[in-house]
């Protein structure tokens, strides 16, 4: 192993270690840290080597319930990532999810698959196993709408979960009366939406309200004549990346620089 490898490598293992050890873990995580390490005990007394895979169980549960601090931008007219993950798509024009709209004028689930024409821009973030899971407020404003809606468990990354799966979805209403949504949704892993957030409450960008576990999507719904700041295949941190100016206009297919 040349230097420069070793060095990656020592740099990997302390970046590790301060993530799961030195950060500061999310509430919800505690009653399944405190589960693994009871069952790994119990597999201590039966094998040395079972006991070793449960601590390592453990330590990746202390790892994912992970909830670090973060810089959050200091503009009302930004939106900052509400998760960690990966930009899997921005698609222009589409509907809001139809619990968000009026029974009237909602869209069916074949409608907004077939490309229903909508009014806002949605950005999708796909959150991995290995990604924080800590959701945050995009924006500040007022919470309209918190509905939670049953439904399957398909791949997060497919285009029918943003119809079919199991979501949580929140319309807040910004300061200068537009709207902006978004929505939480399980994956094939993920079994247990969290969302703590009340119809009527005044919120502020960057603050924690909810948690996704084992791997899972986050849609968010920008008015359509707003361009976001990121690209597909770009990584996003929550709490912290831009996708989007308020007080910018543009084509959604032409992202503003950060």
């Amino acid at each position: 192993m040349t230097n420069e490898a070793l060095e990656k490598t020592v740099f990997d293992l302390k970046e590790t270690f301060c993530q799961t050890v030195l950060t500061p873990t999310n509430k919800a995580g505690w009653p399944f840290i405190i589960g693994f390490a009871l069952v790994s005990v119990v597999l201590a007394m039966l094998s040395t080597f079972l006991g070793c895979v449960g601590l390592i169980l453990t330590l990746w549960c202390v790892y994912f319930f992970r909830d670090p601090v973060r810089a959050v931008p200091q503009n009302k007219n930004f939106v900052i990532s509400p998760a960690d993950g990966r930009v899997t798509a921005v698609t222009e024009n589409v509907p809001l999810p139809k619990e968000l709209q009026d029974s009237t004028t909602a869209p069916s689930d074949e409608d907004s698959i077939a490309g229903e024409i909508g009014e806002y821009t949605r950005i999708s973030i796909f959150l991995s196993v290995f990604d924080v899971h800590v959701n945050r407020i995009p924006v500040s404003g007022k919470v309209d709408k918190v509905i939670y809606r049953p439904g399957q468990f398909l791949n997060a990354g497919s285009e029918r979960a943003s119809i079919e799966n199991e979501r949580s979805s929140v319309l807040m209403k910004l300061e200068d009366g537009r709207q902006l949504a978004f929505v939480q949704i399980a994956g094939l892993v993920a079994r247990r939406i969290i969302n703590e957030l009340k119809e009527g409450a005044e919120v502020t960008s960057g603050e924690r309200f909810g948690l996704i576990r084992f791997g899972s999507r986050m849609d968010i719904y920008l008015p359509a004549d707003v361009a976001p700041c990121v690209a597909v295949g770009q990584r996003a941190i929550g709490g912290e990346t831009l996708l989007a100016d308020l007080s910018k206009a543009g084509s959604p297919l032409e992202a503003q620089p950060v």
